[in-house]
């Protein structure tokens, strides 16, 4: 999939012309014209970067800006039609990864977010360490979301999930859980495995993923289409 820019601004036609150029060099592109919505977008897209207006209405672009950062690194270009140098250092120490002022050439523009994009690495994706089904883990933050819910796991379970998730489909030994997880070099701890197991599959019920147990060997984490229900552990 092509990465995810999210354009965060008020004025139609600038959302446009972004989008436009963004699509042309084979970015996908979602939208924002205030300050909620712009972090309502972020939390549910998580994209590669964002493009954020200082003057959004409601919620001002460096409000936002803040609690994108208490709570993800993903890149982010400033845009302003304030030239003051004092603007700029602003948005850099609440950290912004550059700053773009009005009116800009799109080309400019789109050269600054493949230069980002380039110097960040893509961390944004690097927080969230995997995706199955609609469980999200967030290894930065050793959090889970089932459905965008936050699910409070123990430090175990945790890494039992990690564990599983960065295999999905495929089937994971009780040794190399043990290995893995529990730092055990031989056999002997595979009930811990399957209490542990069991208590995952407790907080995760309702979510779109199983953990399936493959009789005399282990278990796989593979998506459902189960419907999304009531989650247990959620914090």
């Amino acid at each position: 999939m092509p990465p995810t820019v999210l354009v965060a601004d008020d004025e139609k036609n600038i959302v446009s012309l972004v989008k436009l150029y963004l699509s042309t060099e084979g970015y996908a592109v979602e939208s924002a014209a205030d300050g909620p919505a712009a972090l309502e977008a972020a939390r549910r897209v998580r994209p590669a970067l964002v493009i954020l207006d200082v003057m959004l209405p409601q919620l001002d672009g460096w409000e936002v800006l803040r609690q994108l950062r208490a709570e993800s690194s993903v890149p982010v270009i400033m845009l302003s039609a304030r030239t003051e140098d004092i603007d700029k250092v602003v948005g850099l120490e609440l950290g912004a990864d550059d700053y773009v002022t009005k009116p800009f050439n799109p080309r400019e523009l789109i050269a600054r977010v493949k230069a980002v994009l380039r110097r960040t690495g893509g961390r944004s994706k690097r927080d969230i360490l995997v995706e199955v089904g609609d469980v999200a883990i967030d290894s930065a933050r050793r959090e889970v979301r089932v459905n965008g819910q936050l699910v409070a796991l123990r430090n175990k379970e945790f890494e039992l999930l990690v564990a599983l998730a960065s295999q999905p489909g495929r089937v994971v030994t009780r040794d190399s859980l043990l290995a893995s997880v529990w730092d055990y070099a031989e056999s002997g701890g595979s009930r811990t495995v399957d209490v542990h197991v069991k208590f995952l599959r407790d907080k995760l019920a309702g979510s779109a993923i199983e953990i399936q147990s493959v009789r005399g060997y282990g278990y796989k984490l593979v998506p459902t289409s189960v419907p999304v229900g009531a989650v247990s552990g959620v914090a």
